[in-house]
């Protein structure tokens, strides 16, 4: 009998043609929200020829006495595909093919990893990577063009931040970009200076000094960087990812992808600008393609940098800065032209807002132009993370959707700590403060900034812990939401939030099969019990797309 599996390998990941059959999927301690956000529980499922949910059943229900295909849940729980809100499709397949510093705890390790990425690749005429984080140095600087040249000293060396706000090059790098004393910082970036020449640190907008000048990626790159994002993010349990930044050499991979049946996960697409957006989609948004795999829904405009850089933009100046302020990335009349010329378009509108200055502005320009522009425009706040208490009730009459990534706090606290103080540290991360003005939230990871694992998430979202424990009670605990709402936030409310509630986050009658198999209810779990959690299956569309090595469930 043929079974409804797709891949469990890269070199599989090929999608089966449709069978015209039903499928029971039985046995299972099912869980899910209704339209409403009531949770649902089930014990069996039936997948249509389409792909869709047909039916949920319960324990007392009858099963279809000849189903062309049936699964034993063997007593597992089932839930629905997670959907990750905010993330970096391109840039994680790209983590795990080159250079990746994240996990580096001091410079020297640093320097160590680079120099021996060097020597194992001597034919690139560039050492390119990403994932350095000061803080997470305990360097109390930002690192050097000296601390690279001493590793590799000849060839050019570009290497990105973790939240890709700031890159760090070497010597090289800098004189192929042909950087030097005199040249100017572009209109919302910054050079950083010692001795009255470039450090080798660029921040923002003065990024693209280098990035203009490194090779390129060829389309083969892009191409094996989707195939490994996409089972990195399968494995994890994500179904389907709201891609923020979508370049037209991206989305030609994800076509690319489509047209050979090796699209699997659901791309959400959103332009990285508006040309991007113009280039790729026209004059409105796409339309659903493949069956549902991807749509370019709007478009993403950056506003302020990241906390990590001192580019998010504060209404005060920072505590451990205190000359600066942060950059905003686009002047007021900027952000308002960029707005009107999607929405008047029906494209929706992403902004990234981190601090509390730029927060502020996003929400004075949407409250500016809603009044001019009917109609349910969704308009999404991209992290939200330093908000100013007085702010957060307009993201509900403003109908503003919160999409944040918990684990963003976890990783964050001591810095936020450092760079606001005390007294400003009301508003961070205020998930239960947004969801109790009445706020829209949508969870999301930011991969490649943080683990794409969306059960670290959800840990995260109701303990206000790392993966640690710490610290013990929770960091601000007073913020921490519901396993309900941690649910809602990856599933439900992302779907919604990138207006794909009509067909994804839930497994009621009619939307997409796309759903986990797991060995613990998250709903009565401990936060650690749900770090735990890794798929033991990944379905979407009805198919299997991969089954863990060694675990007993399915055919």
């Amino acid at each position: 009998m043929k079974k409804r599996t797709a891949f469990a390998a890269l070199a599989a990941l090929l999608l089966a043609t449709p069978a015209h059959a039903d499928t029971l999927f039985d046995n299972v301690n099912g869980i899910t929200l209704d339209k409403d956000g009531k949770v649902v529980r089930f014990t069996g499922m039936v997948i249509g020829s389409d792909g869709k949910v047909k039916q949920l059943l319960d324990r007392k229900d009858k099963r279809p006495e000849r189903p062309d295909f049936k699964e034993d849940g063997k007593g597992r729980t089932m839930i629905p595909g997670l959907i990750d809100a905010h993330g970096h499709v391109m840039s994680l397949g790209f983590q795990q093919m080159l250079l990746d510093l994240s996990e580096t705890k001091s410079l020297a390790e640093a320097q160590a990893a680079i120099k021996k990425y060097a020597d194992e690749n001597p034919e690139m005429p560039w050492i390119i990577g990403r994932g350095w984080n000061q803080e997470k140095w305990g360097l109390g600087r930002f690192p050097t063009a000296a601390d690279l040249d001493a590793v590799v000293p000849n060839r050019a060396v570009w290497l990105s931040r973790v939240d890709g706000h700031a890159g760090w090059a070497n010597s090289a790098a800098m004189t192929a970009a042909k950087i030097g004393a005199t040249t100017k910082a572009p209109e919302g970036g910054r050079i950083e200076m010692a001795a009255g020449k470039p450090s080798g640190v660029f921040v923002d907008a003065a990024m693209d000094l280098i990035d203009n000048a490194k090779p390129k990626p060829l389309a083969r790159d892009l191409d094996r960087a989707f195939l490994l994002a996409q089972q990195k993010l399968i494995s994890q349990g994500i179904t389907s990812i709201a891609d923020m930044g979508t370049t037209i050499q991206e989305w030609q991979a994800f076509r690319r992808a489509g047209d050979k049946r090796q699209l699997a996960v659901r791309i959400l697409s959103y332009g990285g600008d508006i040309d991007n957006m113009a280039l790729i989609a026209g004059g409105e948004p796409t339309p659903w393609l493949y069956d549902d795999k991807l749509r370019m829904v709007g478009v993403k405009l950056y506003l302020d940098g990241a906390l990590g850089s001192r580019g998010a933009w504060l209404k005060q100046p920072y505590s451990d800065a205190p000359g600066e302020k942060g950059l905003p990335l686009l002047t007021p009349a900027q952000l308002r032209n960029k707005m009107v010329r999607a929405t008047m378009d029906k494209f929706q509108v992403a902004v990234h807002a981190i601090g509390d200055a730029a927060n502020a502005e996003a929400l004075d320009a949407i409250d500016d132009l809603s009044r001019d522009l009917p109609g349910e425009r969704r308009w999404r706040i991209e992290h939200a993370q330093i908000i100013d208490p007085v702010d957060i009730p307009r993201f509900a009459q403003l109908k503003v959707i919160a999409s944040m990534q918990p684990t963003h706090q976890t990783s964050d606290r001591l810095m936020a700590e450092a760079r606001l103080g005390p007294d400003r540290l009301k508003g961070a991360y205020a998930w239960r403060s947004l969801e109790k003005a009445g706020a829209r939230l949508a969870f999301g990871s930011d991969v490649p900034v943080e683990s794409a694992d969306p059960f670290a998430g959800i840990a995260a979202a109701i303990s206000r812990t790392d993966a640690a424990g710490q610290p013990i009670g929770g960091w601000h605990p007073e913020e921490t939401v519901t396993r309900e709402t941690a649910l809602d936030g990856f599933t439900r409310n992302a779907a919604y939030a990138a207006f794909a509630e009509d067909r994804l986050g839930t497994l009621m009658p009619g939307m997409r099969a796309d759903f986990l198999i797991i060995d613990s209810d998250p709903l009565l779990a401990s936060p650690d019990e749900i770090r735990k959690l890794t798929p033991l299956e990944t379905w979407i569309g009805g198919f299997r797309y991969y089954k863990k090595e060694g675990a007993g469930v399915g055919r």
